[in-house]
């Protein structure tokens, strides 16, 4: 994003980002705790900030120099008596109860699930020259999102073999098929954006100002 504040904390019409999903998680009636993973130098401002605000925060844990450390973090801050573990990217904040209900359904039955959408766009792949290689044959690729949701013991055994043989994947998703486990997909939303650039927070305006997560609560 280019600024000095953390994407996350970024205001989506009057709100910070972070709290659209907070909300989300708070209103499904699976999830019974959140556990939120942020730069060392964000966590005593954010355990000051949103533990037990709101109440569904539990725990604020200090993240590592990939996505992948980060999660591993959380995933260690988890009692192992945890049966379903759900990971969910900060900056997606239009998620919804039903969302994350039916990604963790689909995780309990199959031990990983994942939300993502169809691919509608033509896709091209291009050299480092700029110039078309090919087209992509489209049918069958899908956009991944999060939530994703995964057994407790699955995604254990994922991050031991991923960091084991040195492997880092851009998803959860990926360490487990490296384990050679199937990952369920579960239908996701044009509007679970993800706000990474600048134009995305002017689109996220518009999504804020016209979508309410009181009308998906479970």
């Amino acid at each position: 994003m280019g600024g000095a504040v953390p994407k996350q904390f970024l205001t989506l019409n009057g709100k910070p980002v972070l709290s659209y999903a907070l909300t989300a998680f708070e209103k499904c009636q699976l999830v019974e705790s959140v556990i939120l993973v942020m730069p060392e130098k964000d966590v005593e401002a954010g355990r000051a900030e949103w533990m037990k605000r709101p109440g569904i925060v539990g725990n604020v844990v200090v993240g590592g120099a990939q996505r992948q450390d980060s999660v591993y973090h959380g995933f260690k801050a988890l009692d192992t008596d945890t049966e379903i573990v759900i990971v969910h990217d900060g900056v997606r904040p239009f998620i919804t109860p039903q969302m994350i209900r039916q990604t963790v359904e689909a995780a309990s039955q199959y031990g990983a699930a994942i939300t993502a959408i169809p691919v509608s766009d033509t896709i091209k792949q291009v050299a480092s020259d700029g110039l078309v290689e090919r087209t992509i044959d489209r049918n069958g690729l899908w956009r991944v999102q999060t939530p994703q949701a995964f057994r407790y013991k699955v995604l254990k055994e994922a991050f031991e073999k991923a960091f084991a043989g040195s492997f880092y994947g851009t998803d959860e998703g990926a360490l487990v098929e490296y384990t050679g486990m199937q990952v369920k997909v579960v239908s996701g939303s044009e509007l679970n954006i993800k706000i990474t650039r600048p134009e995305d927070l002017v689109l996220g305006e518009c999504v804020a100002r016209t979508v309410s997560i009181e009308n998906d609560i479970d």
